[in-house]
Parts: structure tokens; sequence; C-alpha cells
């Protein structure tokens, strides 16, 4: 079975979503706005519901698409999402307001590496989402892991890249992203404090779950 037979089986099991996701989802595809691949948005959302988190932290909130699905599923959850695009904030605010998720969504809005001030009075979170600059993963690791609760869990989006990183890559900006990619995955799947998991689903999602002290 080749992937994109593989791909077009697994999306027979991805039930409908409401009409509003829907349009977000149509509105990231025109305007050519990063949002989760849906498989591997379906395989989150299922592995959100198995653990019942209470608090999530975001790095990447683009339209807010995340955000609301995930809050969607988890009506007992806080979800407090990072963004520094003000058009792409503008419209996560549109969004969120459309959706009745402003109880439960706190959008903090800057740089994700500069923003651990305003974000610190919300933790500590059982689940921090990473899906922001690719070339940062572990500089946003190491900055808000401290804010993550025992036997907590961090999930990195994208970490296959589009397959580039098995590829050779001509573009120099191009492969030097790549090359840190790379050595996100081999970095956090080697951390002592961590057991790792890569899922090739989507666009490659990486699960890590904070080991018990002691």
């Amino acid at each position: 079975m080749n992937d994109e037979t593989l791909q077009n089986y697994l999306h027979l099991f991805i039930k409908e979503r409401p009409a509003l996701i829907r349009e977000i989802e149509e509105y990231a595809k025109e305007n050519h706005v990063p949002i989760m691949d849906l498989l591997g948005m379906e395989h989150m959302l299922q592995f959100l519901r198995l653990i019942q988190p209470k608090k999530i932290l975001e790095l990447g909130a683009a339209i807010g698409y995340s955000s609301i699905r995930m809050v969607q599923e988890l009506p007992d959850c806080q979800v407090v999402t990072i963004e520094r695009n003000p058009p792409r904030i503008e419209k996560a605010k549109e969004y969120i307001a459309k959706t009745g998720s402003t109880h439960q969504i706190t959008l903090i809005e800057g740089d994700a590496l500069g923003a651990f001030e305003l974000v610190q009075p919300h933790g500590g979170f059982d689940v921090i989402f990473i899906d922001a600059a690719k070339g940062q993963y572990k500089r946003f690791f190491e900055l808000y892991e401290p804010l993550l609760n025992d036997d907590g869990v961090i999930i990195s989006d994208n970490v296959l890249f589009h397959g580039e990183i098995f590829q050779t890559i001509e573009n120099k900006r191009r492969r030097e992203l790549v090359r840190k990619i790379k050595e996100y995955n081999e970095w956090i799947q080697s951390h002592p404090g961590y057991d790792t998991i890569l899922f090739p689903i989507g666009d490659g999602v990486m699960v890590s779950r904070k080991k018990r002290k002691g």
C-alpha cells in the first residue's frame, strides 16, 4: 500500500467537523496559514481525550484553529496560546469569539521566546504543544518545560517537516532549518527526563512524557 492510498483510507475515519471549523480550515488553506494537518490533529485530540488535561500551553496560535479544536473536545480545559503575527492574532480573536471559546482560551500576543513572564502566572501545565518557529523548538522546550506539571506531556508538531529531514536539501537556509529539526528530534529522544516517541502521522507528531522524579 503506497502512502497516498494509506492517507486516503485514514481520512475516511475522520468524523465530520462543525461548519465553523471547516470555515477556519478553508481560510487557512486559501491564505496559506499553517495549521495542524488534519490527521495529526485528530491523533492529538484522541490522545488529549485519554489524558484529560486541565491546562494546555500552545506555542503558535496562528488563527486559533488548534486551540479551538482542543477546548471543544475538552470542556473543562483552559488553553493559553501565544502568537506574534498581528493579522493572525486578529483572525484568531475573531474565530475564538465566533466559537464561543473566549472563556477557555487566553491569547498572549508576542514572540514565544519573549513571553515567559506573561505565561508563567498561568502555569503549571499538563500539556505543552509546540507548533511555532521550527528552528526554535529546542529553545521553546527548554524555556517552558519548567512550567510543565509532573507526568506532563510535551507535544511537538511538524518534526518530519514534509519529509525533508530524509532528503538532501539544496537551499542553504532550508537546509539549516532541517538540520535544526533533526537535531531537536535526536536531542529530545535522548533527554534523560522524558520518554519520547515519534508518530509518523500528519507531518510528524512527537510525544514526550515527563518522567517521575525518584
